[in-house]
């Protein structure tokens, strides 16, 4: 360790609140570094932040080097570096996506920070894309990658179309494998569309790419998947995912999320259970909701099983549905991008909507009867 830093602390909920830390202001001086690899050391970290903001001159310019610390988890992956002042780390925030040594530093603010979200003030770094993509509506969905390729090969792809303003490549445990999908947005807005449709059902590999909008219904009219992809070749989209179709007025009253929920999340029963009124009550606050059904690993019909990792809410009436979608897709659950669709109640799934939403036992939905 580091003599005047704490252990590191665990970032599984990270950005969900300020925790219990009362040093506010030393955490407002610190910045979480994810996804470092062996070769990055408390040494070459500090040396890195403090050439590249004087160099640039971005921070406060004080005397002195911008790093007082940097303590380094090895076993977790991560870091945190601590400045001299929250201005100093606010500013390093700009750095969020800089190719360090083997790979972009991921950069955010630890769980317990409890200092105001100030954005870095229009500072620009010739050549970093961020690896935060914001929730918009230019946000974009890219599936079907060969999960052999890394960040900058799946970027050089993307970038025939227009610069990069950010761009993540999900992988397992944020470090692992890449798990064949991306989220990534353009300087110019103006190319996203171009992009959806050259990209959307590119042969790439063995593969197939499916490229939306991170929600297909964040505008009308929007590209959707097409219909006639090979869908086997890419599981990280259970199929098929379509809108319910363009007039969302219709009876589209059913929001599909994805990447929501693991298998993981719904062994446990109690887990399961504490999920289930979780998503129920978030998803409350759009309308009320009719039924929930989030498919278990262990369902007694296989049918039902190949469900599992979705999310269906079958809300009263479309309007709900739509607002419910308009406010989910794209947000954050336990660090992963929600996507979402509006199905209506003869939209053509797998597995079939009349099995999802079958008759439950005479057992509380969440914990089916033994």
């Amino acid at each position: 360790g580091i003599a005047g830093l704490p252990p590191p602390m665990p970032v599984q909920s990270f950005g969900m609140g300020i925790g219990g830390n009362p040093n506010l202001s030393r955490q407002s001086r610190r910045l979480y570094i994810g996804s470092i690899t062996p070769e990055v050391n408390e040494q070459n970290l500090a040396d890195f932040f403090n050439s590249k903001m004087i160099e640039m001159s971005i921070g406060t310019g004080g005397p002195g080097n911008p790093v007082l610390a940097v303590q380094c988890n090895y076993e977790k992956n991560y870091a945190f570096v601590e400045f001299r002042s929250a201005e100093d780390a606010t500013a390093a925030m700009a750095f969020d996506g800089i190719i360090f040594i083997n790979g972009p530093l991921k950069i955010r603010r630890p769980k317990d920070y409890g200092g105001m979200e100030i954005a870095s003030p229009g500072v620009h770094v010739p050549g970093v894309v961020s690896t935060n993509v914001p929730d918009s509506i230019n946000k974009i969905f890219v599936g079907g990658l060969p999960t052999y390729l890394n960040e900058e090969q799946v970027m050089e792809l993307l970038k025939s179309f227009g610069d990069l303003k950010a761009f993540n490549l999900v992988r397992e445990n944020g470090n692992g494998p890449s798990k064949g999908f991306a989220f990534f947005e353009y300087v110019d807005v103006g190319v996203t569309d171009v992009a959806i449709q050259s990209l959307n059902g590119m042969e790439l590999g063995d593969r197939y790419l499916v490229v939306q909008r991170a929600s297909v219904g964040a505008k009308p009219g929007t590209p959707g998947m097409i219909p006639n992809l090979p869908y086997d070749q890419f599981p990280e989209i259970p199929r098929p995912i379509m809108p319910a179709g363009k007039d969302p007025a219709t009876d589209s009253r059913i929001l599909l999320m994805l990447n929501m929920v693991t298998p993981d999340d719904l062994t446990d029963d109690q887990e399961y259970g504490d999920l289930y009124e979780d998503v129920k009550e978030e998803c409350s606050n759009y309308g009320a909701v009719e039924d929930l059904r989030i498919p278990r690993p262990d369902a007694v019909r296989l049918d039902e099983a190949s469900g599992v990792g979705r999310v269906y809410v079958k809300y009263k009436d479309s309007e709900s549905a739509t607002a419910a979608l308009n406010n989910l897709a794209g947000r954050s659950f336990a660090g992963r991008s929600i996507i979402a669709t509006l199905l209506s109640e003869d939209s053509q799934t797998t597995p079939p909507l009349n099995i999802i939403f079958a008759p439950q036992p005479d057992a509380p939905p969440p914990l089916p009867t033994s």
